[in-house]
């Protein structure tokens, strides 16, 4: 199975889908762009979306609700925790508390 982010006009998460993977076969073999087209038609041509992996096997991290597409980095950032003293791991992409040397 495959699953799909539909991303607002600002890329945030609205819902993660699952498609089948009989859904996504173009020419043998699966396809992004066939999985999206096949999203597309099930909602509505204007709506915007990408595949996330459940294995985090690419774009970092499995799309959530509320999580952030950036396309420069091709990742799937979660949204950043209340409260001070947040930094985003650029390798995984997720937030983690700042350690403060004072201590």
């Amino acid at each position: 199975m495959a699953h799909f982010a539909e991303l607002d006009e600002n890329n945030v998460v609205l819902r993660v889908i699952v498609v089948s993977n009989e859904m996504m076969i173009e020419n043998g073999q699966e396809s992004e762009s066939k999985g999206i087209t096949f999203c597309k038609q099930l909602f509505g041509k204007d709506t915007n979306w990408i595949q996330t992996s459940y294995n985090k096997g690419f774009r970092k991290n499995y799309a959530g609700i509320g999580f952030i597409y950036d396309i420069n980095r091709d990742a799937f950032i979660p949204p950043k925790p209340e409260g001070e003293g947040w930094i985003l791991d650029e390798e995984s992409f997720t937030w983690q508390q700042e350690v403060s040397n004072n201590e």
